[in-house]
C-alpha cells in the first residue's frame, strides 16, 4: 500500500491512494476522547486541570473537548480518510459544533456540494 505523509499549509496528511488522513486532526480527535475518559473516570475534575496538567490554554482542552460530540459515523470518516479536505481541526476550533448527529451529517454534506 503506498503512503505518502505531505503538508498542505500547516497540516500533515497522509495519503492513500483516494484517501487523504488529516494527521492533525485524527490527533486532536485523539486527545479529546483521551481527555474525555479522564474527565469520566475522576482522574480530572475539568477540562481547566487537563489544560494546567498539558500546559495549555483552557479554551484548547475545551474546543477539543467538542470533537467527543461527533457522530460516530463522522469519525470513522476522518479514520479513513474520506471527509472533506477544507474540514480541518483549525474549522471545529473556530466554529460551533451542532450537538444533534443528522445536522452534524447535513453539515459534512455541505462541505462535499462546494468542492
Amino acid at each position: 500500500m503506498p503512503l505518502a505523509f505531505r503538508r498542505r499549509g500547516a497540516r500533515r496528511v497522509l495519503e492513500q491512494d483516494q484517501c487523504v488522513h488529516d494527521v492533525t486532526l485524527l490527533e486532536g480527535v485523539a486527545r479529546a476522547f483521551y481527555w474525555q475518559h479522564l474527565l469520566d473516570s475522576g482522574v480530572m475534575q475539568s477540562g481547566s486541570a487537563i489544560a494546567r496538567a498539558e500546559r495549555l490554554h483552557q479554551s484548547v482542552v475545551n474546543e477539543l473537548l467538542r470533537l467527543t460530540l461527533l457522530a460516530p459515523d463522522i469519525i470513522e470518516q476522518f479514520m479513513a480518510g474520506t471527509q472533506p479536505r477544507r474540514l480541518n481541526l483549525i474549522w471545529f476550533q473556530r466554529h460551533p459544533l451542532m450537538v444533534d448527529w443528522q445536522a452534524q451529517r447535513d453539515l459534512i454534506a455541505s462541505f462535499r456540494e462546494d468542492a
